[in-house]
C-alpha cells in the first residue's frame, strides 16, 4: 500500500506542474506572437517568457524522481 502512495505522490509531482506549465504557455504564446507582430525586436524576450514556465515541469520531474528514489 505504501508503494501506491509513493506512485501517486510522484505522479502528482510531475502532473500538476505540467498542467500549470501548459496553462501558462497557452496564455503567453498568443501574447508573445501578438507583440512580435508589432515589435519584432522582442524576439529574445518572447522566447524567454515562453521557456520560463517550462522549468516548473522540469523541476516537477526532478521531484518525482527524488520521491521514487527515496521510496525504494
Amino acid at each position: 500500500m505504501e508503494m501506491l502512495g509513493i506512485g501517486i505522490s510522484a505522479a502528482l509531482a510531475i502532473g500538476l506542474p505540467a498542467l500549470a506549465t501548459g496553462w501558462a504557455q497557452s496564455r503567453i504564446g498568443p501574447a508573445a506572437a501578438a507583440s512580435l507582430t508589432e515589435r519584432p525586436e522582442l524576439g529574445v524576450t518572447a522566447i524567454l517568457l515562453i521557456a520560463i514556465p517550462e522549468t516548473m515541469a522540469i523541476l516537477g520531474f526532478v521531484v518525482a524522481v527524488l520521491i521514487l528514489m527515496r521510496g525504494g
